[in-house]
């Protein structure tokens, strides 16, 4: 079974809240975008991708609201690797509740690693590879 790892903690402000008292989709996307960052830095630092001129490109994302989510809620987003492919990777993020552990959201993304002087995807490095491998296997 693959690893699960926590890539985001923090609070609901209110102003991140709609005028229904909600938090408002742009702030979902912002927290998935975060959580996606720590994710990946997992499995490829930042500086071993702009060694060989590479970076992450966004192939897909799909959000999934489950439970509203409200101002002074804690949140936590718990993030799993459910595919590798030659260059791209696929994962879930799980946005939740600390309180009560109510699911309030999914992300699932599709990232490929990308050549930015080929401006095209390009193979995951070895490294990035192997830690990816080591995730998907739990370890």
């Amino acid at each position: 079974m693959a690893r699960v790892i926590e890539t985001f903690r923090g609070v609901v402000y209110p102003w991140v809240c709609d005028f229904m008292g909600h938090m408002n989709t742009q702030f979902y996307c912002a927290l998935f975008d975060g959580a996606t960052l720590h994710f990946l830095a997992q499995i490829a630092k930042r500086s071993e991708l702009q060694a060989i001129d590479c970076g992450w490109v966004d192939m897909r994302q799909v959000i999934e609201y489950k439970h509203e989510v409200r101002s002074g809620e804690l949140l936590v987003i718990r993030t799993q690797l459910t595919k590798i492919g030659n260059s791209s990777l696929t994962f879930l993020h799980e946005l939740r509740d600390t309180e009560q552990d109510i699911l309030r959201a999914t992300s699932e993304h599709v990232v490929a690693c990308f050549s930015m002087a080929h401006r095209k995807s390009a193979p995951l490095p070895a490294t990035a590879r192997q830690r990816a491998m080591d995730l998907l296997n739990g370890n």
